[in-house]
C-alpha cells in the first residue's frame, strides 16, 4: 500500500519519515518531490571492474547548468535528506525528467527500512540533455510493511552507505564477496 499524502504528513509529525529541507508544496497526492542536489561524479576509469574499488570524481554544476552526454553514467545526489524508519522508500523519476530522455536510476530505487541519507542517483541520458542543481530530479514514495523489521538499515554494522553525505557515492560492489 502507497502512503497517501495526508498519511505521509502524518509520518512526518511523528517522525517516522524525515525530510530536509522539507517543503509542502512539493507533497504530491502520494509522493515527494525531490530535487537534484548540485554536486554530480563520474568514474575516472571508462572500463569499472566490480572486484575492485573504482573511484569517482566529484565536480559542482555550474548556475549556468550542465550538459548530461549519452554512454556516461553520471553519479548525481538528491538535495534531500531523509530518514524513513517505518516504511519502504521507493525513488522514482518524475514523468517531466524522463520525457527529456533522463533516467535517475539503473536499479537502485528502492530504499531499505532504516535508510538515513541523501540518495545517489545513477543518471544517464537519451541524448544530451542540461541539467540544473534544484530541478525536480524524481518523486519519493513509500509503502507500508507487513511485519516487523528485525534490523534497520542504519543499524546494520555492514550496511554500505551509511556515512551522511551531501555528495553522490560510489558503487561499493568491491566489499562484497564472490
Amino acid at each position: 500500500m502507497i502512503l497517501s499524502d495526508k498519511r505521509i504528513l502524518e509520518e512526518i509529525d511523528r517522525g517516522s519519515i524525515i525530510i530536509e529541507p522539507f517543503r509542502r508544496e512539493c507533497l504530491g497526492t502520494n509522493s515527494y518531490d525531490v530535487h537534484l542536489g548540485k554536486y554530480l561524479a563520474t568514474y575516472k576509469d571508462r572500463v569499472l571492474d566490480a572486484k575492485k574499488h573504482n573511484e569517482i570524481v566529484h565536480f559542482e554544476i555550474p548556475k549556468t547548468g550542465f550538459v548530461l552526454e549519452p554512454n556516461t553514467l553520471y553519479l548525481g545526489v538528491t538535495l534531500e535528506y531523509t530518514e524513513t524508519h517505518h516504511h519502504v522508500p521507493f525513488l522514482e523519476g518524475k514523468s517531466s525528467t524522463g520525457r527529456l530522455g533522463i533516467d535517475i536510476h539503473a536499479t537502485a530505487g528502492k530504499g531499505d527500512v532504516g535508510f538515513c541519507n541523501t540518495w545517489t542517483l545513477e543518471i544517464s541520458v537519451a541524448q544530451p540533455v542540461r541539467i540544473y542543481a534544484g530541478m525536480p530530479i524524481g518523486q519519493l514514495i513509500y509503502f507500508a510493511v507487513e511485519g516487523d523489521i528485525e534490523i534497520l538499515y542504519n543499524t546494520k554494522g555492514n550496511a554500505k552507505y551509511n556515512n551522511k553525505t551531501t555528495r553522490p557515492v560510489e558503487s561499493m560492489m568491491w566489499k562484497n564477496e564472490f
